[in-house]
């Protein structure tokens, strides 16, 4: 069984989507993509420094898109399984079918606007918890007022909530771990971003879904979702939801996935994946960061691929 898989926020890299632009049609694409983002997709890709790409508003849509012009270039009949991680979930979305692609642009872009809105209110942040026990971890965020936005399997849990909490908890870390600030504008998948939940919840309400047509995990429980407007209405409280990648790579597991392409910019969840799922029947991971991957992800569908899977397009409803 293959699985394709959409990363999050925090894997860009400057000038990651320069090689894709060499390809027919994709510069048109971006084009058309950042006037329904708001944001210039071809110069984040390109032209932008490191700083200018963390910007959330720009970040989120940016990442999306990338997903899903490399998807495009993919055979994904035969592709049994997907999903994303945090705002990656957008893209799995589109693999899935649910949206098209130009819905999870705009999604993306509101998204991303309202999510640094809401990191504006008052200060927070995020911090990686790496190692130690797991239920002494969560213990210690909790006792620092802090909520665990992640939970990323591997030995990693993400903490996140105002600063003088984080200050704390590195301060006085849980037995066996090392606490490494990361550098965001807030605390993501918080009550503390409510505002933003309520405002793209506003806007997913207009949008009309079909169900996926390949096994879509959610990030709320690892579960599968089979009801378009069930996973729109996930996507939405994700927002202030934690994210659990931890479930999402034991279905991995449980559903047989033999297969996994990460979509660009990879490396991060193929990382996770790896450390998690090991030893007999771990998973065969192809990265996809520039069209010079294609033939390999390609050729591991082809091997992986699961015979009469419907194709699920990028495009086409809205």
């Amino acid at each position: 069984m293959l699985a394709v898989l959409s990363p999050g926020q925090g894997s860009q890299k400057p000038g990651f989507l320069t090689p894709w632009l060499d390809l027919t049609g994709t510069e048109a694409r971006l084009r058309w993509w950042s006037a329904l983002a708001g944001v210039d997709l071809v110069h984040l890709g390109t032209a932008a420094d490191a700083d200018e790409i963390k910007d959330t508003a720009r970040t989120q849509p940016l990442l999306v898109a990338a997903a899903l012009l490399a998807a495009e270039h993919l055979p994904l009949d035969g592709v049994a399984l997907t999903a994303g991680h945090s705002v990656g979930e957008l893209g799995a979305a589109a693999v899935a079918g649910v949206l098209s692609a130009e819905a999870a642009i705009t999604l993306a872009g509101i998204r991303g606007r309202e999510m640094a809105a809401a990191c504006a209110l008052e200060p927070t942040g995020m911090a990686a918890v790496l190692g130690g026990d797991p239920d002494e971890v969560l213990a210690a965020i909790s006792a620092n007022g802090l909520h665990p936005a992640n939970r990323n399997g591997a030995g990693q849990i993400v903490a996140a909530g105002a600063l003088d909490g984080l200050d704390a908890f590195a301060a006085a870390p849980p037995a066996k771990t090392r606490v490494i600030r990361l550098q965001v504008a807030g605390a993501f998948h918080t009550p503390y971003m409510a505002p933003a939940e309520t405002a793209l919840a506003t806007v997913a309400a207009g949008i009309a879904p079909v169900d996926p047509t390949r096994i879509l995990l959610s990030n709320l429980d690892g579960t599968a979702v089979t009801d378009g407007h069930e996973l729109v209405r996930r996507l939405v409280r994700q927002v202030t939801a934690p994210v659990r990648w931890d479930l999402c790579m034991r279905a991995l597991a449980e559903h047989g996935v033999t297969g996994v392409i990460e979509l660009p910019p990879a490396g991060t969840l193929a990382g996770l994946v790896k450390r998690e799922l090991r030893g007999e029947g771990a998973p065969e991971i192809v990265t996809l960061n520039t069209p010079d991957d294609l033939p390999a992800a390609r050729d591991l569908i082809a091997r992986h691929a699961t015979p009469g899977q419907p194709l699920a397009r990028i495009g086409g409803h809205s």
